[in-house]
């Protein structure tokens, strides 16, 4: 299949290879896993008193799965409908409570084009909530085990929640594969609170990007640990787990990328040997066989959804090839535009993507492969008409790259020891991290309490402004509120936002 020399495991100090004793290698690496899972368990546990138990916007339609099925026992929407947030019901449900007769599908069923994999992922801990409250309201305890109460939402908040943090901790090992455990521990302190993933971690549980983040650490890490030769059993296994990255999130399939190119080469390999072409080919297109069997059997519930909802099991509800602007991608607006651009708003990414780029001069193949597929992810969202994400903290659509980005920025770190001693290196690093995650949660605090619009374009004077002169002044007190009162902080937000919604031009002409 593929040759084991083509991708060596070795360490990397100061961005030079570096070869040690396997015994203390192993020693070293132990003690600084440890350490460092202490660390990141340990900022886990001290943020989960941030997490928001509330389903809201994208969210209903991806919490909307797993309880209709709990509930309801089949794909039936319309209470989650009906129960959402008024911005998400507005143009969906009706005053009088009646749903809009243009959302329903020609097979019955309410639109409901989000995916279906969060709430895969959030079964294994909605199942035994749910039993629990039917076991309880059975026994005559007057419980709603309907799946809006707070038993159910909080759970599902937690769980989201954890799986930010397992796809944190995956990232975190995967960086340490090509760097020191310092700059990987460093770079995904920085990732966490530096970029858009908390707001979607904590604030907006129920949205699909933190389970993202951890089913695409999971692919990266399956795939980096079996590439020196994958035996069948293991290519199934990696099919199954990309099957399910793109029930989480469709634009995943960009990641698909990186199997495709391995494979490539392995028959490039094969067929320019002089005999036996097919018998040197034929074990790696088992294997791919075995791969797409796998890939297809972990995608099946979104297919069956797909035929359920829309009576056509490809169609994703996005309104088909018409919409998509082939043609004309958005490149520089995805990354630079004030209407969520990608590193104006997150600037933590602009060393995390030069560090992909650096990391070609370590480890040129896998490297290769990794940027191949950032390249296709950053095309699919620029020709997706909506590429900004509406309404979104940064460019959203991009946080299921994180473990590429921790990896990207731990190298860049890495490689500032090239120019100063590894202490002024960690110094520096720890610095510009610092500034740019207290940056980044001034803005979040802005973008929440829609001190700038949380869709469209802002003004970035009025942005900077804030940064000095508002969020200072107002942070405690609403920081407060989210401790105390969460629930009628959480109304605020919503009315404001449904205020935007109604009179945009009013709002813009009061700012």
């Amino acid at each position: 299949m593929i040759d084991r020399e083509l991708y060596p495991r070795s360490g990397f100090r100061d961005g030079e290879r570096w070869t040690c004793d396997r015994s203390s290698a192993a020693r070293t690496d132990s003690v600084f896993h440890h350490r460092n899972t202490r660390i990141l368990l340990l900022l886990f546990l001290l943020s989960l008193p941030l997490v928001n138990p509330w389903v809201r916007g994208d969210g209903v339609g991806y919490y909307a799965y797993i309880r209709s099925l709990l509930v309801e026992h089949r794909l039936d929407f319309e209470n989650d409908w009906r129960a959402a947030n008024t911005s998400f019901m507005m143009n969906r449900v009706r005053e009088d409570g009646q749903i809009n007769p243009a959302q329903y599908t020609p097979t019955g069923h309410l639109d409901n084009h989000f995916a279906v994999g969060p709430s895969i992922l959030w079964a294994p801990f909605l199942v035994p909530v749910h039993l629990a409250m039917s076991i309880v309201q059975r026994l005559g305890i007057n419980v709603r085990a309907d799946g809006f109460s707070t038993p159910y939402i909080v759970a599902m908040a937690l769980a989201t929640a954890l799986y930010g943090f397992l796809g944190l901790y995956l990232s975190l090992r995967l960086a340490s594969c090509y760097t020191e455990e310092c700059w990987a521990l460093l770079a995904t302190v920085a990732l966490w609170f530096a970029s858009s993933l908390p707001v979607y971690m904590y604030f907006n549980p129920s949205w699909s990007h933190a389970h993202s983040v951890f089913i695409v650490a999971a692919f990266l890490c399956y795939w980096h640990r079996t590439r020196q030769g994958r035996t069948l059993r293991q290519w199934t296994m990696l099919g199954l787990i990309s099957g399910l990255m793109l029930d989480v999130y469709y634009a995943n399939i960009a990641l698909l990328v990186i199997p495709f190119l391995e494979s490539i080469e392995g028959y490039w390999h094969g067929l320019h040997k002089a005999e036996h072409k097919w018998h040197t080919i034929r074990p790696l297109f088992a294997a791919n066989l075995l791969y797409c069997v796998g890939t297809l059997i972990a995608f099946l519930p979104t297919l069956i959804t797909r035929q359920i909802i829309y009576g056509h099991a490809l169609e994703l509800g996005y309104g088909g090839e018409a919409v998509w602007q082939f043609r004309s991608p958005r490149w520089s607006s995805v990354l630079f535009s004030s209407d969520h651009g990608l590193l104006v708003w997150t600037p933590i990414l602009i060393p995390a993507v030069a560090g992909l780029f650096l990391l070609l001069g370590r480890s040129r193949k896998p490297a290769a492969y990794l940027i191949a597929a950032s390249l296709v992810f950053y095309y699919l969202i620029a020709i997706d008409p909506c590429w900004d994400g509406i309404s979104s903290f940064g460019n959203r659509k991009f946080i299921s790259l994180t473990p590429l980005f921790v990896l990207g920025l731990a190298v860049s770190f890495s490689h500032c020891t090239r120019f100063l001693k590894r202490s002024s290196a960690l110094l520096v690093a720890s610095s510009v991290t610092t500034v740019l995650i207290l940056w980044n949660l001034g803005f979040i605090f802005q973008w929440g309490m829609h001190l700038v619009p949380a869709r469209g374009p802002i003004s970035w004077k009025q942005m900077a402004h804030n940064q000095v002169l508002v969020v200072p002044e107002q942070v405690l007190n609403d920081v407060k509120a989210y401790v105390e009162n969460r629930r009628g902080l959480m109304k605020q937000i919503e009315q404001k936002d449904v205020e935007r919604l109604q009179n945009p031009q009013a709002i813009k002409n009061n700012e």
